[in-house]
């Protein structure tokens, strides 16, 4: 005699329910399905151009979003990131991380003269962020690729602590969104460590 499936509880959550709460890692799961699929034949100067050129705009959310001083505003952020990283790649005139340092350096500016809503300790954690992340993007681009590889993986790992902090101290981007890109940042992070 079989036993019946036991009914969803608290203790033991319907899938579904656990889904709708979780749907950040699942997105980041199908990211990341996704990307394993288009990088596949990806060599590794590629690989460190890519994740090197995009990386610049993990700190540029965090900041944009800051200035904001409204966390709902972070996935439409991040969809305008990735249309302008995108259109930028799309032409030969201007690198894409080099737009997105120059605009980091005007949110810096801007906080540093007009303030910021989430006040000067926050937007000084940002600030500092932003310096770490988009100089390890600019000399992880400036060296050679197997150098350059560990220091765009060290950017990318790094965001990743940088998302879970933030998801536990709940402050400045949503935590939908920093669920999701940290776990994307650590995967991109071990995918450059592990190319041949």
């Amino acid at each position: 005699m079989s036993t019946p499936a036991p009914h969803p509880t608290a203790d033991h959550p319907h899938p579904a329910a656990t889904l709708k709460r979780r749907w950040p890692t699942a997105l980041a799961v199908v990211v990341i399905v996704f990307n394993l699929a288009a990088s596949g034949s990806e060599d590794l100067a590629d690989a460190v151009g890519s994740q090197g050129e995009i990386l610049p705009l993990l700190p540029l959310i965090y900041l944009m979003v800051n200035q904001l001083g409204r966390p709902r505003y972070t996935w439409p952020v991040l969809g305008a990131g990735l249309v302008a990283v995108f259109g930028l790649g799309a032409q030969d005139a201007v690198a894409p991380s080099t737009v997105l340092v120059a605009f980091a350096a005007v949110l810096l500016a801007w906080g540093t003269v007009r303030g910021t809503p989430n006040g000067r300790a926050t937007f000084g954690a940002q600030a500092v962020g932003a310096v770490l992340f988009c100089g390890l993007a600019l000399a992880g681009l400036a060296v050679d690729p197997d150098l350059g590889r560990y220091l765009v993986a060290a950017g990318w790992f790094f965001h990743g602590v940088w998302d879970f902090v933030h998801l536990r101290l709940d402050k400045v981007v949503s935590r939908t969104f920093a669920e999701f890109c940290g776990l994307i940042d650590v995967f991109v992070a071990v995918q450059l460590l592990f190319l041949v």
